[in-house]
Order: C-alpha cells, then sequence, then structure tokens
C-alpha cells in the first residue's frame, strides 16, 4: 500500500505529533509498505529520507503551547504537486482541524483518507467559530481516529462526527533495554527524580514542582532533582538555586538521553496542569521502569488507570505534589507493584499493537473506496472551495 503521511507541526522542533507520524512511518516501512511524509520543515533541517519538506513555519500560540504551522498558496501548491505526483491508495492527515499542511491537503485531495485528532480542550471560541467550515469538510474523512477518550470528547464536542480510539505509541523495548546514566542514577540515600518537557510552558507544570521542591528536601533532604527540557526557567532556577545540587538543570536531551534517563532513575514526575490528551511520556517512563507520579488530569488519569500503574496527585497543588513524592521517596518497597503493573500495561501502547490497529482503520477505509487519492477538481479555485463548504448546511 501507498501511503501519504501528513504532519501539520514543523519538524524543525520535534513534539508528540511529529514523534507519532516519524514512528507510525518507520513501522509501516518496516512492514513493506510505501510511506511518503509531508510536513513543515526548512530546507536546513536534516529529516528522514521519506519526508518531503513543505517550507518554514510560523510560531502561533495554541491550546497553551506553541505550534509552528504553515500555510498561504505557495505552500498550497507544494501540497497539490505532492497529492498528484504522489498516486498514494490512502491519505493519513493528522489534526486536519488545524490551518496546516494537512488542512491543506484535505481541500485538494479527493478519495481515501483517515484523519487522526491529537488534541484535547475543555472550551475553544476558536474551534467553534471555524466548526461551519471546517465540518463539512472533514466529512472527506472516510476514517477518523484519536489518540485518547479525552481527543474524542473534543473531536464530538467541537466538531461532530466520532471516531475511533487508537493510542500513541511507543517502542517499549527501547526503554527497557536502554542503560542507566551513572551520573543519573540513584544511590543509598540519594533517590532520583526526573522532569521532562518544556520549561517555559506553564501547563507542563514546572512551576508546581518547583515550588514543592523544598517541602521534599525538607523531608527527603538526600533527593535528587533532574530538569530536562528547552526553553528559559529563570524563575525557577532562581528559587531552587539555593538547593545546590539536588536539583540540576539539564537543558534539552536527545531521544536516546531521554531513555537512558528514564531508565536510570526512581521516579518520573508529570505535573502538567491541562492540554494533555495522553501522556506519551508517562508510557515512556513506565516501559523504562520508573514509578511515575502524575497529575490527576483526565489523560493522565486514564494511562494510569485511576492509579493502579502510578501514583497520582490533585493537579497544580504543590503540597499534593510533596506528600506523594515523601511517599513514594521514603516507601521505595510500595513502587514495585506498580512498576510491575506499569510494565505490563505499556505493552499495549507497543508500536506493534498500534499500528495493527490503525492498519485495521486503513483496511476499512479501502474496502469502501472506489478509485485510489487523486486531485479534488473542486481545489483548483481554494476560496471558492472554502466558500461553498461555509455556505453547505452542516449539523
Amino acid at each position: 500500500m501507498r501511503v501519504g503521511l501528513i504532519c501539520p507541526y514543523s519538524f524543525d522542533a520535534y513534539g508528540g505529533v511529529q514523534l507519532h507520524v516519524r514512528d507510525l512511518a518507520e513501522e509501516l516501512i518496516r512492514r513493506g509498505h510505501d510511506v511518503s511524509v509531508m510536513a513543515p520543515a526548512e530546507d536546513s533541517t536534516p529529516v528522514p529520507d521519506y519526508v518531503v519538506p513543505s517550507g518554514g513555519s510560523v510560531a502561533i500560540p495554541y491550546n497553551g503551547s506553541v505550534a509552528r504551522l504553515t500555510f498561504g498558496p505557495v505552500v498550497g501548491g507544494r501540497v497539490r504537486r505532492w497529492v498528484g505526483d504522489g498516486r498514494f491508495d490512502l491519505l493519513h492527515l493528522h489534526e486536519p482541524f488545524i490551518p496546516s499542511l494537512s488542512m491543506l491537503a484535505l481541500w485538494v485531495a479527493d478519495g481515501p483518507v483517515v484523519g487522526t485528532f491529537h488534541t484535547s480542550m475543555e472550551r475553544s471560541r476558536a474551534l467553534r467559530a471555524i466548526s461551519p467550515v471546517v465540518g463539512p469538510m472533514l466529512e472527506k474523512v472516510s476514517g477518523r481516529i484519536a489518540v485518547s477518550s479525552e481527543a474524542r470528547r473534543t473531536l464530538v464536542q467541537h466538531l461532530g462526527g466520532d471516531a475511533v480510539v487508537v493510542p500513541n505509541g511507543v517502542y517499549a523495548d527501547h526503554f527497557a533495554d536502554a542503560e542507566p546514566d551513572p551520573r543519573w542514577s540513584a544511590t543509598p540515600g540519594r533517590p532520583t527524580v526526573a522532569f521532562l518537557g518544556r520549561l517555559d510552558e506553564p501547563r507542563k507544570g514546572l512551576p508546581v514542582l518547583a515550588a514543592a521542591i523544598p517541602e521534599v528536601l525538607t523531608l527527603v533532604p538526600g533527593a535528587r532533582f533532574l530538569v530536562a527540557g528547552r526553553g528559559d526557567a529563570s524563575e525557577e532556577r532562581a528559587l531552587l538555586a539555593r538547593h545546590g545540587d539536588a536539583v540540576t538543570f539539564l537543558g534539552g536531551i536527545s531521544d536516546e538521553e531521554k531513555r537512558r534517563l528514564f531508565r536510570s532513575v526512581d521516579v518520573y514526575v508529570a505535573p502538567q496542569t491541562g492540554g494533555e490528551s495522553f501522556g506519551i511520556v508517562l508510557v515512556e517512563a513506565m516501559a523504562a521502569g520508573a514509578l511515575v507520579v502524575a497529575s490527576d488530569i483526565p489523560a493522565f488519569q486514564a494511562v494510569l488507570e485511576q492509579g493502579a500503574h502510578g501514583r497520582l496527585f490533585r493537579r497544580g497543588d504543590p503540597r499534593s505534589l510533596a506528600r506523594t513524592l515523601v511517599e513514594v521517596l521514603t516507601h521505595p518497597q510500595d513502587a514495585a507493584p506498580l512498576r510491575s503493573s506499569a510494565s505490563t500495561a505499556v505493552r499495549r501502547y507497543d508500536w506493534s499493537v498500534v499500528t495493527t490497529q490503525i492498519l485495521h482503520v486503513y483496511d476499512m477505509v479501502m474496502q469502501t473506496a472506489r478509485t485510489p487519492v487523486r486531485e479534488d477538481p473542486r481545489s483548483r479555485t481554494m476560496y471558492g472551495r472554502i466558500r461553498a463548504a461555509a455556505e453547505r448546511p452542516w449539523v
């Protein structure tokens, strides 16, 4: 099968969706499929051979984060050529309602289309405003996938329709087999706790962790906190400087370093305050054998199955986080059953399982398709296409 994958977010700076698209493409290729990925990326950005860069992107605040997107007539022409030249049996668009490559591809293509929805949000004026336009366009998506129940809820609530839930994937063995790093490993009397996330995105929860650390160090003075991630954290650094080497800022780390970090530490802490649709980083830490302590946002409750595979604390509450960390650091024997159940649970998220589920959706869509993907003749006048969609009745 020849599959065209579209990622709306730039490969210049990897995030969860980019990693999902990359790993899915490589797993499909490993299974013998012919795959081409189109994604925003500068010409100078190193990308895999199967990725076709669409050019630079613009940083836009979105859902408590910053999304790097691309749009416009020049990019639209590139998408049109990629679709026309690709002779794809099926297009798989990620976040097709985001104004970037996926939406452009949805406009210009006709034929078998699968869409994956990653976003989770409580309310969105922007989504409600564009739903009369985007809703009819999404009717071209024959198979819909949501990466979690939260992502499915967002789709149903804001755009209508429904989706089958297929989670994000992880190569579990890559984390389970990683070599621990002595710099990050615990020693007698010195347990280690790791945080990984964008330091300058408040929703990732670093301020919550920073406020909890002093209380933890008062009760567990030997604890070490390893803070990894890109972005400015001047306020947190200043707050925690008095604790010396008990708190270490690692900066950005590579994929290999991430695996070794999770394999080395006793606890991985996820203090996110919201905006998460899944929680792939929790699954990665679980696969590596770290005990996960996470905020009780719905996405994390689902991954940890209400605390069956890790510990939960009240979101946004530093004292609740501190108490939970003190409990797990002072009673390490209680973590063994949680780690054991977590190592079993993560197997359902392995790419060997997830890709098979995605291929089932592909098969369902292909069974109802009459022709391969081709250019939609209505797309030649893009603004006319938008106007027609807006005028079309939609419920």
